[in-house]
């Protein structure tokens, strides 16, 4: 929940003209969704996508607050954000209702970010294989291999979001490696080569690079370091090297 609409066009504008219309790496911005359009219009000719934070599981209703997958489309998204650890926290996300939004965002073409990743508290009990193991069965449950394929998963370690606190390479490779091979039990090891499996905690243009050249690390989901055209084109650079 950052930026107003001038700053927002602003920094959209300054990723897309540096990016140009050709990337080596696959780059998006998510913005708040009463900015979709506007940013959408600010990158196009650029190689730079978009996406939204969030959307509801039905495609239209009473839901009054809500946004659909249709609608997403309809302004030019091609990703959407779901299961985002404030998701969790603050508004009581489960996996069966990330699930579901998964599965509808499937359904509307679009691409969906997959959240997942362990409090401190419990990391520090040694639960995090556990807790990242639950949250990729249900988030992922009932897709088809085909879908799997098209999909992005970010792993983000709670306690290192908004804090200064980074896990280490080795750390964030860890994880990787597990949802790597979790993946491949649930829809083979081919599909689980192709899953683009970010890592989002903290990441900043002085640890991208050696973050994202851990083996299972193929991207990177960025927060407080996006909100600067120069900083996150730093991280983009990084992730080109």
């Amino acid at each position: 929940m950052n930026t107003l609409r001038a700053s927002a066009v602003e920094l959209a504008s300054g990723i897309a003209r540096a990016w140009g219309s050709d990337s080596l790496v696959e780059v998006a911005v998510c913005p708040p969704a009463v900015y979709l359009t506007d940013v959408v219009r600010a990158v196009e000719g650029s190689a730079v996508g978009v996406g939204a934070q969030n959307m509801h599981h039905e495609s239209s209703g009473a839901f009054t607050g809500e946004v659909s997958g249709p609608m997403l489309v309809d302004v030019g998204c091609r990703y959407v954000i779901l299961g985002h650890s404030e998701r969790r926290e603050y508004f009581h996300e489960t996996d069966e209702v990330v699930n579901r939004k998964v599965m509808a965002a499937f359904t509307h073409g679009l691409t969906p970010i997959v959240c997942v990743g362990e409090k401190l508290e419990h990391r520090e009990a040694g639960e995090t294989a556990a807790i990242v193991e639950q949250q990729v069965r249900g988030s992922l449950a009932n897709l088809e291999a085909e879908q799997a394929r098209r999909l992005v998963i970010a792993y983000e370690p709670v306690w290192a979001i908004g804090t200064g606190k980074t896990a280490t390479p080795a750390q964030a490779e860890e994880v990787h490696a597990q949802i790597r091979t979790l993946l491949g039990d649930l829809f083979g090891e081919q599909v689980a080569a192709e899953v683009r499996i970010q890592y989002g905690g903290s990441v900043k243009p002085e640890n991208a690079g050696e973050l994202l050249s851990q083996p299972n690390i193929d991207g990177a989901l960025v927060g407080g370091a996006s909100l600067s055209a120069e900083s996150f084109i730093r991280i983009i650079e990084a992730a080109t090297a």
